[in-house]
């Protein structure tokens, strides 16, 4: 497999043997994964073998190994052509994202409360693996109008407001969603998880707004620098992960009906409009408004500890997902087709004046969506912005990008070590355990900043704030 530099961010691979179309790689030469370790190329190579895919298999700056696809992989297939959805598109984690809140206050007035706050939101936080949430459902009547309505549902239950639903991707749930195809396993799963962060890399930090690096988008945001913001992490939890289980095993069987062979097992996929693909994408819809509603429930949560302590409001910025495969309707080749828009690991940048953008942004100049980029534990996050004409179906990067798996990184640093570090930075941590701090140290993960550069340079967004943390919950 050759890789061509066509410029300084952006690399091609040209198609041989069974690749349909050839893979791009939006990253810098140093966030390129090293030769014979990381498999991502060669996980972009086989994702342009797959039926209906249209323009190239794409891969985002902080791309990384996943399943099937890579982490930051972007891939559209062409529904009325034999086009496929793979749950390998989407991830285990359906519809993880990230939700952004800005307070009425600035560091310097949140510092004599930041212990109290950390310790509120530490208490309010469900955590870990196994269950505990927010909110406790009445059972699986009730579940299932959680999958049907999302955020939109929690909201009509007072857990939040209105204007939270203006600022989420669909409005906080996606419309399709079809709750009978999710299995008895994955509700039992789900049931006691609405509202809760998990482990791994999911989390809530406390953030101040450290630069704003585009005025006019910012103010359309309601960004301002030393603004405290609360950025939250996590997804649809056991829920999204058994359901994307059940339908790779599923389409795995079902492949060879349909004529279709891929070079991986992981990248199992079906015909979208087939009965296959039609159970999935109901069943991933479902996952999604979990997923909105976990995040909705987490945010009321933290709403009420900084109400309490503070006396301060929380405002929501945006809430977005960046492991979900849409139907979206997109030029090719100067003729409007419709689309299955696989982004795993990758986030929807829309550009300015998109008539998916919440009302109050629409008619602003230059601001397109927010996009969220979370940076590793102790590191910046970013606000972008998406921008006219950006590449792979308005698609960007969705954080910094692993580069030491789990064990690697907690052979390297101890978590007690790793507290006492981000505390003598003046950054409060709350974690479940020792393992799992030391698990996502900072470390592990690519330059954020080299990230956005790469981003920007590309053409995929453009950047408009950059957040410093100053607590962080974890799982």
């Amino acid at each position: 497999m050759k890789l061509v530099e066509e410029t300084a961010f952006r690399f091609r691979i040209d198609p041989v043997d069974d690749m349909r179309v050839p893979g791009i790689v939006y990253a810098s030469r140093a966030l390129l994964p090293e030769a014979g370790g990381d498999q991502a190329l060669q996980q972009v190579a086989n994702v342009a073998t797959l039926p209906g895919i249209v323009e190239a298999s794409y891969a985002m700056p902080d791309m990384h190994w996943g399943y099937g696809f890579p982490i930051g992989g972007v891939a559209a297939t062409d529904i009325d052509r034999g086009g496929v959805v793979s749950p390998g598109g989407v991830g285990f984690d359906i519809s993880c994202g990230v939700r952004l809140y800005a307070a009425d206050l600035d560091r310097a007035e949140l510092q004599p409360h930041l212990d109290a706050v950390m310790d509120g939101l530490g208490h309010a936080t469900p955590r870990g693996m196994g269950s505990g949430a927010v909110w406790k459902l009445g059972g699986k009547d009730q579940l299932e109008k959680v999958m049907r309505g999302g955020s939109r549902y929690a909201v009509e239950q007072g857990h939040g407001v209105a204007r939270d639903l203006d600022r989420c991707e669909d409005r906080g749930a996606v419309d399709d969603a079809d709750p009978a195809q999710v299995s008895e396993r994955a509700v039992n799963r789900g049931l006691h998880q609405v509202g809760s962060l998990g482990s791994g890399n999911h989390f809530l930090e406390v953030q101040v707004v450290d630069a704003v690096l585009d005025e006019p988008v910012a103010t359309a945001y309601g960004l301002r620098t030393g603004q405290v913001c609360v950025m939250i992490h996590c997804g649809s939890r056991g829920l999204g992960h058994q359901i994307c289980s059940d339908h790779v095993r599923t389409m795995e069987k079902a492949m060879p009906g349909y004529g279709i062979r891929v070079p991986d097992r992981q990248l199992a996929c079906v015909p979208v409009e087939s009965p296959e693909g039609r159970v999935y994408l109901g069943a991933m819809a479902a996952a999604a408004n979990y997923a909105r509603a976990n995040r909705q429930l987490l945010g009321e949560a933290t709403r009420r500890v900084f109400d309490r302590i503070t006396g301060c409001g929380l405002d929501l910025v945006y809430d977005i997902s960046h492991n979900l495969a849409k139907i979206e309707t997109h030029d090719v080749a100067g003729e409007p087709r419709r689309l299955c828009v696989h982004r795993k690991g990758a986030t929807r940048a829309l550009p300015p004046g998109h008539p998916d953008l919440p009302a109050d942004l629409r008619d602003i100049s230059g601001a397109g969506q927010p996009v969220l980029i979370p940076g590793s534990m102790g590191t910046a996050s970013y606000v972008l912005t998406g921008v006219e004409g950006g590449p792979a179906f308005a698609s960007t990067c969705h954080g910094a990008g692993r580069m030491l798996s789990r064990h690697q990184a907690a052979r390297g640093i101890r978590g007690e070590e790793l507290r006492h570090r981000l505390e003598a930075q003046g950054i409060a941590v709350r974690g479940a355990s020792w393992r799992g701090l030391a698990e996502e140290t900072p470390e592990a993960y690519k330059d954020i900043d080299a990230v956005i550069e790469a981003a920007t340079g590309a053409g995929l967004a453009r950047p408009v704030a950059r957040l410093l943390p100053i607590g962080v919950v974890k799982g």
